[in-house]
C-alpha cells in the first residue's frame, strides 16, 4: 500500500517541482503538494501548468519588514495523509499547522539552515522540537539542526533538480585567451556580488565576468568600478530556467561568493554544466557539491583576497580547470530528481512510515 504524503511549500519553484515530479512517479507514494503562494516578486519564474497533485491554496500575504508572511484559508483536508512535510517556517499557515493543525499526525520540517536570532526567532522555531523529523537541506544545515533540535529524527535531503538541459548544452571550443567567470543569482550584497566585483577588478585583462540574474543593486556596484573593468563585464539580465544552460555553456568557471546561502541550486546547475566551482564557505551547496581541489575551491566568505587568489589560480591553469569541470560533470550524475526522491523514500522507511 502506498504512503499518502502532503507537502506544504511556499511557491511552485521550478526546482522543487522537478523533485515532486520524480516523487509522483514512485509507486510507494501518493503525493499531494500545496503551495502557499502562486508567485513572489523576488522570484519571477514563468508560470507553468500545475500537475494533478499540485494545488495553490487560497489566501494572501502580509509584509513584516523585509519578510513575506503568507496566510491561507481554508486549508485542505489532510486527514488521509500519513505524514505532512512543511517547507515553510515564516508563514502564518506553517505556524498554525505546526502548533495546532497537525496534532496527532507525524510531520517533517524540510528546510535550509536557519539564521539564529533573538526571542522572536526562538518562538517561531520552538515547534521544531516536536517534529517527527527534520529533513535538512544539506549537511551544512543538518549539523546546525542536530545541535539546536536534538529530539526529532534527522536526515539530509538537499535540493535536486533536472540537469538534462545542462548536460545537453553544447560547450564551445575555447582557446587560452580569455577565462569567463559566471555569477548567477540576485545582484545583492548577501550573494557577495560586491566581493566578486572587487576581486575581479584585480585580475588581468584575460578575465571576463558574465552576470545573470535580477539587477537589484548592480547599477550602484558597477558605478564604483573603472570603465576599463566594466568593459570586461557582461550583464545578461534575469533569465528563465530554460534559458540558463546556454549561459552556463559560455563560462569557464562558476563563482558564488555569498555571505550566506542556505543552499544555492545554481551550484547544482554548475555541476550539470561541467564547470569548476568557486564558492564561499557559507554556501550550503558548497559543503555537499564542491570538493576542494577536485572540482573547485571553497574560500572564506567576505574575503576579497581569498577569492581573488582562487580566480587568479584559474587563469594560470587551464588544464586544471578542464579536470575540475570533468569532475563536476561526473558528480552531477548523483544529483538528479530521481536521486532526491530516493532520499525521501529512504527517510520515510527509516521513520517506519513505509
Amino acid at each position: 500500500m502506498s504512503l499518502e504524503v502532503a507537502f506544504f511549500s511556499v511557491l511552485p519553484s521550478p526546482y522543487q517541482r522537478d523533485l515532486f515530479r520524480a516523487l509522483s512517479r514512485r509507486a510507494e507514494v501518493r503525493l499531494r503538494v500545496f503551495y502557499l503562494e502562486a508567485d513572489a516578486p523576488d522570484s519571477p519564474w514563468p508560470k507553468r501548468a500545475l500537475e494533478d497533485y499540485e494545488t495553490i491554496l487560497p489566501g494572501g500575504r502580509l509584509h513584516v519588514g523585509a519578510t513575506r508572511w503568507p496566510w491561507n484559508w481554508p486549508l485542505p483536508d489532510i486527514s488521509g495523509s500519513a505524514v505532512v512535510v512543511l517547507n515553510s517556517l515564516m508563514s502564518f499557515t506553517a505556524q498554525w499547522l505546526m502548533r495546532f493543525g497537525l496534532r496527532g499526525k507525524p510531520w517533517i520540517f524540510w528546510g535550509e539552515k536557519l539564521r539564529r536570532g533573538g526571542r522572536i526567532h526562538s518562538f517561531l522555531c520552538a515547534p521544531l522540537h516536536r517534529a517527527a523529523a527534520i529533513a535538512s537541506v544539506g549537511t551544512f544545515a543538518e549539523m546546525d539542526y542536530r545541535e539546536r533540535f536534538p529530539e526529532p529524527g534527522h536526515f539530509s535531503i538537499p535540493y535536486h533538480c533536472d540537469l538534462d538541459a545542462f548536460f545537453a548544452a553544447p560547450r564551445p571550443a575555447r582557446g587560452g585567451e580569455e577565462t569567463v567567470f559566471l555569477f548567477c543569482g540576485q545582484m545583492i550584497a548577501r550573494k557577495g556580488l560586491d566581493i566578486l566585483l572587487n576581486a575581479f577588478q584585480e585580475l588581468g585583462t584575460n578575465a571576463r565576468l558574465l552576470l545573470v540574474g535580477r539587477e537589484a543593486e548592480l547599477p550602484a556596484l558597477l558605478a564604483r568600478l573603472p570603465a576599463a573593468v566594466r568593459d570586461r563585464i557582461t550583464y545578461a539580465g534575469f533569465q528563465p530556467p530554460e534559458e540558463l544552460p546556454r549561459f552556463f555553456a559560455q563560462a569557464n568557471v562558476f563563482v558564488l561568493p555569498s555571505r550566506y546561502d542556505g543552499w544555492g541550486v545554481v551550484v547544482n546547475q554548475a555541476l550539470g554544466a561541467g564547470l569548476p566551482i568557486l564558492c564561499s564557505d557559507q554556501v550550503g551547496a558548497g559543503r555537499d557539491l564542491v570538493r576542494d581541489g577536485i572540482n573547485g575551491l571553497r574560500f572564506r566568505a567576505g574575503n576579497v583576497l581569498a577569492l581573488k587568489e582562487a580566480m587568479a589560480g584559474c587563469l594560470e591553469s587551464p588544464k586544471r580547470l578542464a579536470e575540475w569541470g570533468e569532475a563536476s560533470r561526473r558528480q552531477a550524475l548523483e544529483w538528479t530528481p530521481e536521486a532526491g526522491a530516493a532520499r525521501w523514500i529512504a527517510a520515510w522507511r527509516d521513520l517506519g512510515l513505509l
